[in-house]
C-alpha cells in the first residue's frame, strides 16, 4: 500500500513531496507538514502597476490574439514563465480543443505589487465565462483563472487531472486559487507531476471521480489515477468557489 506525502505551500522545492495546500487543515484527517522552509530570497525591487489605461489595452490584445487563433502571438504574451512550459505549437493545440471566443466585455481592473488583475465577461461557443487575467508590468500574462463558482466540484477536478496529465500546465495552474498561483508556477508543477512519476511510475489513465467531504469552507475530491506501477487517488482540495487550494499525491514506498 503506497503512503501519502505531504507538501504544504509555504514549503515549495522540499524534495520530492508534493502536498500543494493552501487550506488542506479545513478537512478533517488533513494533517499540516511537521517542517516548513522559510524564504531565504531578498525581496526585489517592484516594477510600477500598470495604470488602468495600460491594463486594458493589455488585455483587449490578449483577447483579440485568441480571436485570431494566433498561437505565436499567443506565445509571445505570456511571461518567461509561463513560456518555460508551453511552445506556440502547444497553444495551436489547445486553442483548438477549448470553446472559441465570439466576444468580450473588459469589466473590472484592479493593481497591486503582485500585477494587473483585469477581469472579463466571454462568450464562447460554449457559453459565457468570466475570466481574470493577471498582467505583469509589461503587460505580459503571469496567471490567470475562471470563474468556476457554477461548475460541477467533480468536473473541476476532473478538468484539472485531465489538463496536468497531458502536460498543459499552464490550463492546469488556471483551476488553482489566486492565492496558490502566487506561491507556484506552472514549471514548478510541471516538475513536481514528472518527479512523482518517477515515483508511481508513468501515467496511464484517469479512472472515476468521487466527492468524498464537504465542509462550508473546502470540499474534498478523490480522481483515481493509474500508473503503471500502482494505481491510487489524488486527492484535491477545493475551496467555496471551486478554485483548488490543495493536492495529495500518493507515494510508492516500493519505488526505486
Amino acid at each position: 500500500m503506497p503512503r501519502r506525502h505531504g507538501f504544504h505551500r509555504s514549503c515549495i522545492g522540499l524534495g520530492s513531496a508534493l502536498w500543494l495546500a493552501a487550506a488542506a487543515s479545513a478537512l478533517p484527517g488533513f494533517a499540516q507538514p511537521a517542517v516548513q522552509q522559510q524564504s531565504t530570497t531578498a525581496p526585489s525591487a517592484q516594477a510600477p502597476a500598470l495604470s488602468v489605461e495600460q491594463a486594458r489595452a493589455a488585455a483587449t490584445r490578449v483577447f483579440d490574439v485568441i480571436q485570431r487563433g494566433d498561437a505565436k502571438a499567443r506565445y509571445s504574451q505570456f511571461s518567461p514563465e509561463m513560456q518555460a512550459v508551453t511552445s506556440p505549437s502547444m497553444i495551436a493545440a489547445t486553442m483548438r480543443s477549448q470553446p472559441k471566443v465570439l466576444s468580450y466585455k473588459l469589466l473590472s481592473v484592479q493593481s497591486s505589487l503582485n500585477g494587473s488583475t483585469v477581469e472579463a465577461d466571454l462568450t464562447t461557443t460554449a457559453g459565457p465565462r468570466t475570466v481574470f487575467l493577471v498582467l505583469t508590468s509589461a503587460g505580459k500574462i503571469a496567471r490567470y483563472y475562471f470563474d468556476r463558482i457554477d461548475d460541477s466540484t467533480s468536473q473541476v477536478a476532473s478538468q484539472f487531472m485531465q489538463a496536468l496529465s497531458t502536460g498543459h500546465f499552464i490550463t492546469a495552474h488556471s483551476f488553482l486559487s489566486p492565492l496558490f498561483q502566487s506561491d507556484i508556477t506552472p514549471e514548478a508543477l510541471q516538475s513536481k507531476w514528472l518527479g512523482l512519476q518517477r515515483e508511481t511510475g508513468a501515467f496511464v489513465s484517469l479512472g472515476r471521480v468521487v466527492e468524498a467531504e464537504t465542509t462550508p469552507d473546502s470540499r474534498l475530491v478523490l480522481v483515481n489515477v493509474q500508473f503503471n506501477r500502482l494505481t491510487e487517488n489524488v486527492f484535491v482540495v477545493l475551496n467555496n468557489a471551486n478554485q483548488i487550494t490543495g493536492l495529495d499525491f500518493p507515494q510508492n514506498d516500493q519505488a526505486p
